[in-house]
């Protein structure tokens, strides 16, 4: 095994934090001013996500020395939480030429390798390791943002191996963070393959350019109730118990998923689900959003949402349309209205649409069925990816 010798973080990379750029300086044009915004957690830079510069005097003279170069790993020092395990995570990205010319900000820091002593990919990957992850934990400051900064950053240590050895092991994660990226990549674009298939089959709902029977939904569900306001205890094991984080692109995520006793499952029994029913989500930053109940799910309970029983196949074309982007927009027009991100059962119900043949809908819920099943093999590869990356990273920075 090649040993690592500990060093203080200072002596292995040099470092820079972004001045605190005012207000009255920006601009809408000269030279961008890098955010904490632009560093996605991807790993990589997005300057659409603001528009603030500086004048190019100011970039030239007073700012000069804050101007990034190609190469150079810049990371977020504020505004970043805790991960499940109690831990921070910040996130890094890599400049390219493409980005520049480009000034640091406030609360992002840039980091420039120590030419013969250490490697920037290693480092980047060091991030996530949990030598920096528990060091810059217990330093960081702040309650409602953790911040850190070149201070705590000076306080921490790094166990740094051979040069050659931080290649190998940037090379050996490069490769498998690759592979996790490619297999998010592949979920993404089975997420939005229904979509597709949806307007192939059925047309723009807002334009209805096949002529179809526009009627409201509540001539086409057998249902609608709520979920219980008043969940009960949380258990380890017993009854799964969906709440509104566990609806996202129309399907129920695992992730974050609870459960409830036998016992007081039979006191909130109107909350139960079946399989095909739709769960809508009632408020919040993700009201409206909807998910079908999968086989796996039947019989589990609802929190505070709506449940909505709707016939096959309708139960499919209603899931797709809702979370199509014309459905996003009536209930972000519905929800406007109570004043708060807000649905309710009348509402749902009042929503117009274009509703197509039976057996045409029967047709689009069997390609539903098969482009499911390829994103669970998808969503299981991206999990087999994730455990990969994790394991080697642990491995290499034991």
């Amino acid at each position: 095994m090649v040993s690592s010798k500990q060093v203080p973080l200072s002596e292995a990379y040099w470092f820079q934090e972004g001045p605190g750029v005012r207000n009255w300086q920006f601009t809408t044009s000269g030279v961008k001013l890098l955010n904490v915004g632009n560093i996605t957690k991807d790993g990589s830079i997005d300057l659409d996500k603001t528009d603030k510069h500086i004048s190019l005097d100011e970039a030239e003279g007073k700012y000069s020395h804050f101007l990034v170069d190609e190469g150079d790993l810049v990371i977020a020092s504020s505004g970043i939480s805790f991960d499940e395990d109690g831990m921070l995570r910040t996130r890094g990205a890599f400049i390219e030429k493409k980005h520049l010319p480009l000034c640091l900000n406030t609360s992002t820091i840039r980091f420039k390798a120590i030419d013969g002593v250490s490697d920037l990919n290693f480092f980047k990957f060091w991030l996530d390791s949990f030598e920096f992850r528990d060091q810059v934990s217990r330093l960081v400051t702040g309650s409602a943002q953790q911040n850190f900064g070149p201070s705590h950053l000076k306080a921490i240590n790094i166990s740094l191996p051979p040069l050659t050895e931080q290649k190998r092991i940037a090379s050996l994660l490069a490769r498998a963070d690759r592979l996790r990226s490619l297999r998010r990549t592949g979920r993404a674009l089975g997420e939005s393959l229904l979509q597709s298939v949806f307007l192939e089959m059925f047309g723009e709902p807002r334009t209805n350019p096949k002529n179809w029977k526009v009627e409201k939904v509540d001539k086409h569900i057998k249902s609608i109730r709520y979920g219980t306001g008043s969940p009960p205890d949380y258990q380890e094991k017993g009854i799964s118990f969906i709440r509104a984080t566990n609806v996202k692109q129309g399907t129920i995520k695992a992730e974050g998923l609870v459960y409830i006793s036998e016992e007081d499952a039979e006191k909130i029994s109107k909350c139960k689900v079946n399989a095909g029913d739709l769960i809508i989500v009632r408020s919040g930053v993700n009201s409206g959003d909807c998910a079908l109940i999968p086989p796996e799910y039947d019989g589990a309970y609802a929190a505070y949402d709506l449940i909505v029983e709707v016939p096959f196949p309708t139960n499919h074309f209603l899931n797709t349309a809702i979370n199509s982007q014309f459905g996003k927009e009536i209930i972000a027009t519905l929800s406007r209205r109570a004043g708060q991100p807000h649905v309710n059962s009348e509402q749902i119900e009042s929503i117009e649409l274009p509703f197509p043949p039976l057996a045409l809908q029967e047709e689009f819920a069997g390609v539903v069925a098969r482009v499911e099943g390829l994103r669970g093999r998808m969503s299981e590869a991206e999990r087999q990816g994730e455990g990969l990356f994790e394991s080697l990273l642990a491995e290499a920075f034991a």
